[in-house]
């Protein structure tokens, strides 16, 4: 009876490994976040991560293209990205006050412009232009090397100063802003 429920046990053992590396493992795009503190107020990104795995993401024929809301992108993968900010914020003249908004990317423009969407909670390939806070031009620059996965960083820039930055792929594309 012992050495049956054993049997039993590692056989089942055998299979939730089997189901566990069918499904490939950890997620291609893991959840990641950005947060920084500035004049004691909160402000975080929450996003999923995406790696390049030796695909072409932006430009003609790139990944990015192939989305159903191009020439807007999602800036990240899966559920939507999303900033929450404890302050109001002055992004480049767009006051964003405090509360929950989902970030896209117009990437067809030189230079990319960040959208700010009253929209939250949906997945990331939902978006309603309707319901833009606003659009600001992005800082653009090239990194040393390609950034395999997506990176968001949120950095306090002295006093009531901060800057959104992300890269990805040959990118990187960064917003000063002010926490009033």
């Amino acid at each position: 009876m012992r050495k049956s429920i054993l049997i039993c046990a590692a056989a089942a053992l055998c299979c939730a490994l089997a189901v566990f590396a069918q499904r490939g493992g950890p997620p291609l795009s893991p959840p990641a976040q950005a947060e920084v503190t500035i004049a004691g107020k909160a402000i975080g990104i929450k996003y999923s991560a995406p790696s390049v795995r030796g695909r072409q993401i932006f430009g003609e024929g790139g990944v990015v293209s192939k989305d159903s809301t191009y020439p807007v992108w999602r800036a990240g993968a899966n559920n939507a990205t999303a900033l929450h900010t404890d302050a109001t914020l002055s992004i480049k003249g767009l006051t964003v006050p405090p509360g929950d908004y989902t970030l896209f990317v117009l990437v067809n423009q030189t230079p990319w412009q960040l959208i700010i969407n009253k929209q939250t909670g949906q997945w990331g390939l939902s978006y309603n232009q309707a319901q833009d806070l606003g659009r600001v031009p992005l800082d653009m620059s090239k990194p040393a090397a390609p950034v395999e996965t997506l990176k968001y960083t949120l950095t306090g820039a002295g006093g009531n100063g901060g800057k959104l930055q992300l890269e990805w792929e040959n990118y990187v594309a960064s917003v000063p802003f002010t926490v009033k």
